[in-house]
């Protein structure tokens, strides 16, 4: 069972820009991909946005053109890059591995592993 820890969270302004991270304990490198999801007071968890082991990377509308998926199989790491941040970003985030395949024109991950506590996120004026 690989433990994932999230990091890099905070509290901004909106327009601002943060830099998470997920660090695996364990090799991520054959894992079909590697996911960011977050989940806001009273809401489900929703996939943001994920990468493939060959580098594609998907992402939800809500954060398409703002947000960028990066991962560093040698330090098995995955990191989510978020600019032009908005209120309705605020959530806890989180990572995971999965398989990750099409239902219909839906893009969806099964994810691998137990989650990690995930990692703050709140924008507000």
């Amino acid at each position: 069972q690989v433990q994932l820890v999230e990091s890099g969270g905070g509290w901004l302004q909106p327009g601002g820009s943060l830099r998470l991270s997920c660090a695996a304990s364990g090799s991520i490198s054959s894992i079909d991909a590697m996911g960011w999801y977050r989940q806001a007071p009273g809401k489900q968890r929703e996939l943001v946005g994920s990468i493939s082991s060959g580098g594609r990377a998907y992402f939800a509308d809500s954060v398409k053109g703002r947000f960028t998926i990066s991962r560093d199989n040698a330090k098995n790491t995955v990191y989510l890059q978020m600019n032009s941040l908005k209120p309705e970003d605020t959530a806890v985030y989180y990572c995971n591995g999965g398989i990750a395949y099409y239902s219909g024109s839906s893009y969806r991950m099964n994810p691998l592993w137990s989650w990690g506590q995930g990692t703050q996120v709140t924008v507000s004026s």
